[in-house]
């Protein structure tokens, strides 16, 4: 039986291949694709969803626009990493499938209640505001939560968007401070495992060769978006950090982690948003999460390529 999730995203290019990745896999039921402010305002992101659901010829997945700001602090974006649409890298067309006019946050609560407790995982890539919205709203689901399986933070790496703090963290750090107190299984895609997901010239080109429209899109996504990580950091490639999660739901023998205590800094002067990673377990606080510091890059891509090949 395919393990159902939801993805919660602020599409961004990383994320549309994450969702690709997920649709392209039998292993998995995506009963949702819910949209949060992040990498871009939530009227982009919400967009941007949908278009990437037409693009794989999946306009019958919903799409559910969710909150348009952190819970607390005005929203930070990063059309620097990712253009102002958010897509930046290939030209897609205005999506024709409509909006659903729920909110993402009720779809959430109502999709948990629903199905038989712990059937459905959560696949937050972005912000963690709406998973903590829902925990507000309605408590009773963090018991029928799955696994939570999200990608942000960072230990090793530190931060990408300040000194201290991983972006998604950073936009709503109340959010995953919540969520990472809430009590559900969470397991944690960091910058430490994500860097190691670097894109190479031979894999892009190989996405560009794929018939049909969907490897021509990655390649131009990936072309653009590692143009970043080439500057910043003098990589020879772009991290693929939210297509991470979706390859641990498949194959978590890539990745090895260790279950550890995490708590958010949600106040410091210089670490605002920082991911407190009790790696060596020295604070003796009950682990609340399995930190993944480490994943096979080859198994990683060549997973991808053999999954990304089956679409149109």
């Amino acid at each position: 039986m395919a393990r159902k999730i939801i993805i919660d995203t602020d599409p961004g290019q990383d994320d549309a291949v994450a969702i690709l990745l997920a649709l392209a896999s039998p292993e998995l039921h995506v009963l949702g694709v819910t949209a949060v402010a992040g990498n871009v305002p939530l009227a982009l992101t919400e967009r941007n969803a949908r278009k990437i659901l037409e693009l794989a010829g999946r306009a019958d997945v919903p799409v559910f626009a969710g909150c348009d700001r952190p819970l607390s602090r005005p929203l930070v974006t990063a059309e620097n990493v990712h253009g102002q649409s958010g897509l930046d890298g290939i030209d897609l067309p205005d999506p024709t499938m409509p909006l659903q006019t729920g909110h993402a946050v009720d779809f959430i609560v109502e999709t948990l209640r629903r199905e038989a407790p712990g059937t459905v995982t959560l696949v937050p890539v972005g912000p963690l505001t709406n998973i903590a919205q829902a925990f507000r709203n309605a408590p009773d689901i963090i018991g029928r939560v799955q696994q939570i399986v999200l990608m942000g933070g960072a230990y090793f790496e530190v931060g990408n968007v300040t000194p201290a703090a991983e972006f998604n963290i950073y936009v709503d750090p109340e959010a995953a401070a919540e969520v990472f107190a809430a009590g559900a299984p969470l397991v944690v895609m960091p910058l430490d495992a994500t860097h190691q997901a670097l894109t190479s010239r031979d894999w892009i080109e190989g996405m560009r060769a794929l018939p049909g429209r969907c490897g021509p899109a990655i390649a131009s996504w990936t072309d653009f978006f590692e143009r970043f990580d080439k500057e910043k950091y003098g990589s020879q490639g772009a991290p693929l950090h939210d297509p991470c999660t979706i390859a641990w739901l498949l194959r978590p023998d890539l990745f090895s982690g260790r279950d550890i205590n995490v708590e958010i800094e949600t106040e410091g002067r210089f670490t605002c948003g920082m991911m407190v990673a009790d790696w060596w377990r020295v604070t003796r606080r009950p682990a609340n999460a399995l930190f993944i510091r480490d994943l096979d890059r080859d198994g990683f891509f060549a997973l991808l390529t053999e999954r990304l090949s089956r679409l149109p």
